[in-house]
């Protein structure tokens, strides 16, 4: 087996050679290698960079094109005479005398464009090679031609051609007539507002970077405070720990639930702490018990003076009944730290249970603790969604309940109901005053303490119930006794089994 690339390493190539990061994978890297600060403040930067940019673009562009239209009305507006144009045919055909030439404004150029490409420009002015479109005009397939070309000294020119019908070059064909001047007017100017524009983008980059480099420290501010404090949890534990929290943006909510989650980690550490205490303070009293009732039976064995029967028969009763006693209440604590989601129906749905099923083999066992009491039960058919195994624990626990409480040849009835499980049971019943801790873990009723028992009967039905999106309440039944109640919400009745041939 060959070993798989760590990540971030480079991939080797088909070569066997491992393959360099290209220069975008290095940039991408070293910028998520970059602090948040850093980041916002360069995203911001190039966010302006490109606004800036555009707007300074539009504006040459729009600037050129105005400039462009202002030159050509301008060329527009000028006019050649026939004069003129007389003389610079003579002057191209050679039959123009020596010094009878026509002096042109120095600021435009004009020449003629024959209809074979060939121009004759005025005097003391370059020429400018003509263009398709100039020939177009000069053979009469064009009305006219306007461009920006470059003349002979390479000087740019915008150049206006239009036909000329009353001339005629030496082959009798007519001829065009282009007037040019340079574009220096329109290029000045644009460069000069190019070099603003670069100063003023890059003036705007740089402000745009400060700025936001300014508020994005200002803006993680809050980040930093929460930063800082879930440092401080992990590094002392110190759930105790609040933020601040103002406002009503994404940083508040978040403060708010960091708050919160510290919270409850704080309450679930404490109830952490309290059913160990609790536990520890349970155990120590069968533990004490069992160690005691041990301890004389080694010591007789030892001495040699054997117990009489009845005490040894009595110590071994009452060390199985410990055994029982710390069994059960070892059971109760698994049952209270085990998760919904554990077991081996792991994080999948919640099955549909028939509680009237639970609750008749619950009745089961409950005859069978108490053989002398009177239990009665009326059962609706009623389906739930809950774990069966503690659905059955919860209503197990109702039932001894009521019948450890019971007297020796009471009654215990037992309804089911739409959803409302109700055991009523005939004994003493529970003080006003104690009934709001029944469901605590470890509480037992001062005048119940003799009795078996670990106190976390109750505690697993409020689990379950609430597990289950039910309640479950005691309360003190008319006439003496106590009823307890648990609803639980239905569940759609599931589908029948088909017969197995």
């Amino acid at each position: 087996m060959t070993d798989a690339p760590a990540p971030g390493a480079a991939a080797p190539s088909a070569g066997g050679a491992p393959r360099r990061p290209g220069l975008k994978e290095r940039a991408v890297r070293r910028y998520r290698q970059l602090p948040l600060r850093s980041r916002l403040a360069m995203l911001t930067a190039v966010a302006v960079a490109v606004a800036v940019a555009a707007a300074a673009a539009a504006c040459w562009l729009v600037t050129r094109d105005r400039l462009t239209e202002q030159l050509d009305a301008t060329l527009a507006r000028q006019t050649v005479s026939a004069d003129t144009v007389q003389a610079l045919a003579g002057k191209c055909a050679g039959t123009l005398p020596p010094g009878a030439w026509v002096k042109l404004p120095t600021d435009y150029t004009t020449q003629i464009v024959a209809a074979d490409g060939s121009v004759c420009t005025s005097w003391l002015k370059d020429a400018i090679p003509a263009q398709r479109s100039d020939v177009d005009v000069a053979a009469g397939r064009s009305d006219h031609a306007i461009h920006t070309t470059p003349n002979n000294d390479g000087t740019e020119m915008r150049v206006l051609t239009r036909p000329y019908p009353d001339v005629t070059d030496a082959s009798g064909r007519p001829v065009a007539i282009s007037v040019a001047t340079p574009m220096a007017p329109v290029t000045r100017p644009l460069n000069q507002l190019a070099l603003i524009l670069l100063i003023v983008t890059g003036v705007g980059v740089l402000g745009a970077a400060t700025a936001g480099l300014w508020v994005a420290r200002a803006g993680l501010k809050p980040v930093d405070r929460l930063t800082e404090a879930v440092e401080r949890v992990a590094r002392t534990e110190d759930l105790t720990i609040r933020i601040p929290a103002e406002g009503e943006d994404e940083i508040a909510r978040l403060s708010r639930s960091f708050n919160s989650m510290t919270a409850a980690l704080a309450s679930s550490r404490d109830l952490q702490q309290q059913l160990i205490a609790d536990a520890g303070h349970e155990l120590r009293t069968p533990l004490t018990s069992l160690r005691t009732n041990i301890d004389l039976l080694v010591r007789s064995e030892q001495s040699g003076r054997q117990l009489p029967a009845e005490d040894k028969q009595a110590l071994l009763a009452s060390v199985k009944a410990q055994m029982g006693e710390l069994a059960a209440l070892i059971g109760d604590l698994q049952e209270l730290s085990r998760t919904p989601e554990s077991g081996p129906g792991g994080s999948a749905a919640v099955p549909v249970v028939a509680l009237h099923e639970v609750v008749d083999s619950a009745l089961r066992r409950a005859r069978l603790r108490g053989p002398s009491l009177d239990i009665t039960a009326e059962l609706d058919p009623w389906y739930v969604r809950s774990e069966p195994a503690a659905l059955e624990r919860a209503v197990v626990n109702l039932m001894d309940n009521a019948v450890k409480f019971s007297a020796e040849d009471g009654a215990v009835e037992v309804d089911l109901r739409k959803g409302e499980l109700r055991v009523r049971d005939h004994g003493p019943g529970i003080p006003e005053e104690e009934l709001p801790h029944v469901f605590e873990r470890f509480w037992r009723s001062p005048s119940a303490r003799s009795l078996p028992g670990s106190g976390l009967g109750l505690s697993i039905v409020a689990r379950t119930a609430y597990q289950a999106g039910g309640t479950v309440e005691l309360r003190a039944a008319p006439g003496g006794g106590t009823e307890a109640l648990l609803r639980l919400p239905g569940a759609a009745t599931p589908p029948p089994e088909m017969p197995q041939e």
